[in-house]
């Protein structure tokens, strides 16, 4: 059965309402009002309330014909009216229509009337996130900086650019665990320092062998690990940093205008992979510290991790995920700070092309030089 979902719609028109990063604040896509995120969120309210007793409404008329098909001797076991297995099924508000999500959608948009749908329970209760880094960067930002990693890419293939349907990217807020927690450190590296001298007609080089100690302490705050088993790892850790300044606490009205998923992944789930970066940026602050030598390598390490407090929070990604000749190529970006990273096919006829005409001049020329020897 459908379940209802709630929206954000414009108090002026019922026109469809959307975030806009650069302001902060909500904006109707048809009459231009904007609003602030608090009156909002007091106006969603009532709306969610309105939606759960609508969804409670509507679970006991279906009990209610089920008995009553029932009683009257039929029999509907041989279709189940469900949609396929991991999916979920919703009712638009506003007009009526049916929206099929993935089991972990928590915000989507309808295709037939362009409101924003909140999935209900997706982000509430246990599942509610404790933050939310809004969007900064818009739409336009986002296709802009698609462009400019096209340029200079002379062995991009012309059809993947022309063909890439770069008005689709995507704002999606990507679940993700944020972990607190410190390391102590114990580390002895080998350490050498060479002096050369002349003696006579001799150069005499000295090598000074060091072992030398470091121990210290260090905290962490806020370690992000996605939390969403659809999304790379490498793809998420390379738009990194994120500016925690904008965090906010999380509130449902930040989300109108883009889509959200709700974590897969536990924060046990993600917890060693949060741990093996606290580890390696321990290693890596306790190494810096030694300086003045020529070499140094580490040969005994000891680092004791102590696990702290793990918030749960959304934060802003545009995505373009597309396909050229068999391939998947995933586009992402902060949609904070615009830091994108994105994978390219190679035009291999461009390439051997490419590397002949660099290839034949060299050839030509040692052939040339072989003849005058």
């Amino acid at each position: 059965m459908p379940s209802i979902v709630t929206n954000y719609k414009c108090p002026a028109c019922t026109g469809p309402l959307h975030f806009a990063g650069q302001t902060g604040k909500l904006e109707c896509d048809y009459c231009g009002s904007v609003f602030e995120v608090a009156e909002i969120e007091g106006l969603q309210a009532k709306d969610e309330a309105k939606a759960e007793a609508a969804f409670q409404q509507q679970q006991q008329q279906q009990q209610q014909q089920q008995q009553s098909a029932e009683e009257q001797g039929w029999d509907f076991s041989g279709g189940s009216g469900q949609w396929e297995p991991g999916m979920n099924v919703y009712n638009c508000p506003s007009c009526g229509a049916e929206l099929i999500c993935d089991p972990t959608t928590a915000a989507t948009s309808c295709p037939y009337c362009g409101n924003a749908a909140i999935v209900p329970g997706q982000l509430g209760g246990a599942l509610k996130p404790d933050f939310i880094l809004p969007f900064r960067l818009d739409k336009a930002a986002a296709v802009a900086a698609l462009a400019r990693h096209y340029q200079g890419k002379k062995l991009l293939p012309k059809l993947f650019a022309e063909q890439n349907h770069i008005e689709q990217v995507q704002g999606v807020y990507v679940p993700f665990w944020l972990f607190d927690g410190a390391a102590d450190a114990d580390v002895v590296f080998e350490a050498t320092r060479s002096f050369t001298r002349r003696e006579g007609k001799y150069e005499v080089t000295t090598t000074e062998h060091y072992n030398v100690r470091r121990a210290g302490s260090l905290r962490f705050e806020k370690v992000p690990v996605d939390a969403s088993s659809r999304m790379p790892d490498d793809h998420m850790d390379s738009i990194e940093p994120f500016d925690y300044a904008g965090l906010l606490p999380f509130s449902t009205a930040y989300l109108p205008g883009f889509l959200a998923d709700r974590y897969d992944l536990s924060a046990e789930d993600c917890s060693a992979r949060a741990d093996a970066r606290c580890q390696a940026t321990t290693l890596q602050t306790i190494r810096n510290t030694v300086s003045g030598y020529d070499t140094c390598y580490p040969v005994q390490q000891n680092v004791r991790l102590h696990r702290g407090k793990a918030h749960y929070a959304l934060l802003p990604v545009w995505l373009l995920n597309t396909k050229w000749n068999g391939g998947n190529y995933l586009f992402a970006m902060n949609g904070q700070t615009g830091k994108l990273i994105g994978d390219l096919p190679l035009d291999k006829k461009r390439y051997w092309l490419r590397f002949a005409a660099i290839a034949a001049p060299i050839a030509a020329a040692r052939g040339a030089f072989l003849l005058l020897r």
